[in-house]
């Protein structure tokens, strides 16, 4: 009798069991058929949520039998509701449409990833936007209104009488600093010189900004970081933009710029053209700013064969003609009581080439090269110094991604080479040649937890083999972040450095491979971001920066005893530490910075 009682309850529990199975679908984009990994998939009815894997799988388990309605988004498509029914006779495919109108979130091109700045351990700062656009409008002639307010970042002028600049990042010189167009080194060595100077910000989409060493990810100098100038690029839409400025110190600039796509072409011109009058303010004979002629024209042509593959190539090119000091002698040509004038005259021209190609939606491999040419003459009263520099960077790299972690593994050669025009026995000319390695990974522990690991290793002629690698970590949760991290970097000796600059190169001998080393350092920084509401209209962030560098065989300029100013090494460390606050408050449209 008791088995007999046992058979309906067998029965009954093989009936549930036949009335609960698992629901499968596919989720593809709907042009390219690639699948779309991370997409969200959420069944109301039931409070179940999930997401697809790299095949674009979702996979819900024990689902009662029934039909339900489920909602499926990704960032950039348009969500979709699909009724589907358990159970299945087959796997379902489902494609969603790309979202033309959706917010796009801020992709960095500095941290070499397809992450978003929220998912990226190294900490980047990013600038773009209304706020890009607003620097433009105050100086439309050069980019160091928009890098003079971040916090962390001094501009420092090298030269009253030419108006020269460089960047400094948390105490260090400028010539720590690595400026990028594009991810392309452009402005290193002898082209360092006025660079600053001489890039105009309207054809610019973005600044990104990162603090501390990124030699891991692109090579020497940047120890102290880099800031990348990520350019405009076409749209369907054209855009056509002209900016007419006068300044009340007699300073004229014009803008030019256009961009337009068609089918598999797409187009960016941009033109510029800058007037200085020499401004003698204070009527001291001297002037505040340099007589200045530049122009600057920068096309970008565009091929897209394909929605995987995507070819462009540049030209940037730039005369610059600027004259300071005394004032009679800029107007006149000559002065009975004061001589002195400091005149540089530089040709900047290079190109830019890249390769891209999508494999599939988690693999793509990229090949870009630059070539470019720097001239730069420099004559103050009884002294000469010119030159020109050919460089050029050439770059290979593939990237790929699983379910939780994003690879990219590269190779480039970077070559430099300085002659100086008036040869003598200061023995300055120098060539250099660097070939190096490198690979990178983030990795997703969890939600809360990520981690980036990366590893570079530099062979460069006549300095040595550096290996340099880096660790950063990123913790959130919810209004609550926080950042670590650190690497190792170095920088190949040349003789472009401020202190070489501020005596305009006068007596400065070369660069000794047999009697100088390479510098090297280490670097590391951990921040905490907090932002929530103070009140429902007042939002509140506050972001608390700790940074420490520490720089071996830190290159220093001394005199001699006869005038002439040799390199070496210093004995001890050069130590940068210190800590940067930023605090925001916003309400509707108005915004407080401190």
């Amino acid at each position: 009798m008791k088995l007999l009682g046992l058979i309906p309850i067998f029965w009954l529990c093989i009936s549930v069991n036949a009335q609960q199975a698992d629901l499968e679908f596919r989720i593809l984009d709907k042009n390219t058929n690639d699948p779309l990994f991370g997409a969200t998939a959420y069944i109301a009815e039931l409070n179940l949520g999930s997401s697809s894997d790299v095949e674009g799988l979702v996979v819900f388990s024990d689902v009662p039998d029934g039909t339900y309605s489920v909602s499926i988004s990704f960032l950039g498509y348009e969500t979709s509701e699909v009724i589907i029914e358990v159970p299945q006779k087959d796997i379902q495919t489902i494609y969603l449409e790309p979202d033309e109108h959706q917010l796009e979130e801020v992709y960095l091109q500095s941290s070499r990833s397809t992450r978003t700045v929220k998912k990226i351990p190294t900490r980047i700062e990013f600038i773009g936007g209304e706020e890009l656009e607003e620097k433009s409008m105050m100086n439309s002639t050069n980019i160091s209104m928009v890098l003079r307010e971040s916090t962390g970042i001094q501009m420092q002028q090298t030269s009253l009488s030419s108006g020269n600049a460089n960047i400094r990042i948390q105490g260090l010189d400028g010539r720590y600093t690595q400026i990028l167009r594009d991810g392309f080194p452009l402005y290193g060595g002898f082209s360092s010189g006025l660079s600053i100077m001489q890039i105009p910000p309207l054809d610019l989409k973005q600044f990104e900004i990162i603090k501390g060493s990124a030699s891991t990810l692109y090579g020497g100098g940047a120890i102290a970081g880099l800031v990348n100038l990520v350019s405009k690029r076409p749209e369907e839409e054209p855009n056509f933009e002209i900016m007419f400025t006068q300044t009340h110190a007699l300073g004229s600039t014009a803008n030019v710029f256009y961009s337009a796509k068609k089918g598999k072409l797409g187009l960016t011109l941009y033109g510029s053209g800058n007037y200085q009058v020499p401004y003698d303010p204070e009527d001291d004979g001297f002037s505040n700013l340099p007589k200045t002629k530049t122009f600057t024209l920068n096309p970008k042509l565009y091929y897209t064969p394909d929605d995987r593959t995507e070819f462009w190539f540049g030209i940037n090119a730039t005369i610059d003609d600027r004259i300071g000091g005394d004032m009679s002698s800029i107007t006149d040509g000559n002065s009975e009581q004061h001589q002195y004038t400091e005149d540089n005259l530089s040709k900047r021209i290079s190109s830019q080439l890249v390769y891209s190609k999508q494999l599939d939606s988690l693999k793509s491999f990229n090949v870009k090269n630059s070539i470019s040419y720097f001239n730069r003459e420099l004559v103050i009263p009884d002294s000469r110094f010119a030159g020109e520099q050919w460089s050029s960077f050439s770059e290979i790299n593939y990237t790929f991604k699983n379910d939780l972690s994003d690879w990219i593994v590269g190779a480039n050669l970077y070559t430099s080479d300085f002659d100086e025009s008036d040869q003598s026995s200061l023995n300055r000319d120098q060539k250099d040649i660097t070939i190096g390695a490198f690979a990178k990974n983030i990795h997703d522990f969890s939600e809360n937890w990520i981690l980036e690991t990366g590893f570079r290793i530099d062979a460069a002629k006549d300095w040595g083999v550096f290996p340099l690698p880096k660790v950063s970590l990123l913790y959130k949760n919810g209004s609550f972040s926080s950042r670590i991290g650190g690497g190792l970097g170095y920088k190949i000796p040349d003789i472009f450095i401020e202190e070489a600059e501020f005596v305009n190169f006068e007596n400065v001998q070369g660069i000794d491979k047999d009697l100088l080393e390479a510098e090297r350092s280490f670097g590391s920084n951990v921040d905490f971001n907090f932002q929530n509401r103070l009140f429902e209209s007042i939002g509140f962030s506050v972001n608390q920066l700790f940074y420490i560098t520490s720089i071996k065989n830190g290159l220093l300029l001394s005199e001699e005893q006869n005038g002439l100013y040799s390199f070496t090494n210093a004995s001890g460390s050069i130590l940068s530490e210190g800590a940067e606050t930023n605090v925001k408050f916003t309400y509707g449209d108005f915004r407080w910075f401190l």
